[in-house]
């Protein structure tokens, strides 16, 4: 159910495609030693991909901000859904076209770069429609794109996150609007972001590599988007995802999201070996100290090693009582080892489930 590896991931796999809130910073802030890991990672000759659901910035302005935060980045580095996105739109397209956006400057910059202008009147003739999330949208120009969608121009959203984060709580995320436009026209979007397979597949061509890994921190983009995408993945716990989030997903079509190849509690685990927990005959799973069973329904571990080990053994454990019964396991007893959760205002030794548009939509 998990993937061993015995040497370092960074020596097995020669790209990885991080997701960036919760993984490598959280709101403004950096993930505590993620600047370290990654900028270790490059030394071995590791490539590093920043791949974002968020639309709205552009690739240079991310970057600028990977770099404030001591973070190996170029402009070139950073690959977002409004650059898969527009990859769609060019294949459906003439080059030149004009595009009508439902969104920001990330948009208008990536199609640009691909050769068609982005407009926001309908008086330009625009051929097709392209949605993605920027807080300063004006109603009216959603108004005219979804007139245009509801004609049947042809239609790609950027993302469908349904949450992003604001300064006064989660908010209504793309997705939302999206799903709104889509019900007034009547029609769906070609969608290009996480978990759909486009956004990993303009990453692969910008960036190369032959055996990328894909690391994040939620089963149901990151995670599940390697998985439609037939890539291995690596979850790591310093952002929403907790121990229930993990005793309930199960393989493709089950549960409430994908399961990852690997877990470590940071990105330090691009640089560990994995190994997996054994069957134990008298039931559950053990490994190096950690022992984990499931006994009427509730996960109990014992032992004591590293905090990795632990969410190996509590992820399989959990896993085989998901799959023999169809219900996860009971996990709120579960106490978890070492400081594995740096969202803002959260006890530090518990992670939590939240809700944010993935990628850096706190931006």
């Amino acid at each position: 159910m998990l993937k061993s590896c015995s040497t370092a991931l960074w020596d097995e796999y020669d790209v990885a495609m991080l997701d960036l809130d919760g993984v490598v910073y959280v709101g403004r802030a950096v993930v505590p030693g993620a600047a370290e890991h990654l900028s270790s990672a490059a030394r071995s000759g590791m490539h590093l991909a920043y791949v974002t659901n968020n639309a709205s910035r552009p690739p240079s302005e991310v970057a600028k901000h990977l770099r404030e935060l001591g973070i190996p980045a170029t402009d070139e580095d950073v690959v977002t859904s409004a650059q898969a996105a527009a990859r769609l739109v060019a294949e459906l397209v003439p080059a030149g076209s004009a595009v009508f956006v439902i969104g920001g400057a990330g948009l208008f910059e990536a199609l640009a770069e691909l050769d068609l202008k982005g407009v926001q009147t309908i008086g330009e003739d625009p051929v097709a429609v392209v949605s993605g999330f920027n807080p300063d949208l004006i109603w009216q120009t959603v108004i005219d794109g979804a007139i245009l969608v509801s004609h049947g121009l042809p239609w790609v959203a950027a993302n469908m996150d349904l949450t992003v984060p604001t300064a006064e709580g989660v908010g209504p995320g793309n997705g939302v609007l999206v799903s709104a436009v889509a019900r007034f026209a009547g029609r769906d979007p070609v969608v290009a972001g996480k978990p759909e397979p486009p956004l990993f597949e303009e990453t692969r061509r910008r960036v190369g590599g032959s055996h990328p890994l894909v690391v994040g921190d939620r089963l149901d983009t990151d995670i599940e988007g390697a998985e439609n995408a037939g890539l291995d993945s690596l979850l790591v716990m310093t952002g929403v995802t907790g121990a229930e989030e993990l005793a309930g997903a199960g393989s493709a079509g089950v549960g409430t999201g994908s399961r990852p190849s690997y877990i470590s509690c940071d990105l330090g685990g691009l640089g560990t070996p994995h190994p997996l927990p054994v069957a134990l005959e008298e039931g559950g799973f053990s490994l190096n100290g950690w022992t984990g069973r499931v006994d009427k329904g509730v996960l109990a571990l014992d032992g004591e090693g590293s905090p990795d080990d632990w969410w190996r053994v509590m992820a399989v454990a959990a896993w085989q009582h998901f799959d023999t019964t169809g219900s996860p396991a009971d996990v709120s007893g579960l106490s978890t080892p070492g400081s594995v959760s740096t969202r803002a205002g959260l006890d530090t030794q518990e992670p939590r489930a939240g809700q944010r548009e993935d990628g850096d939509s706190s931006e």
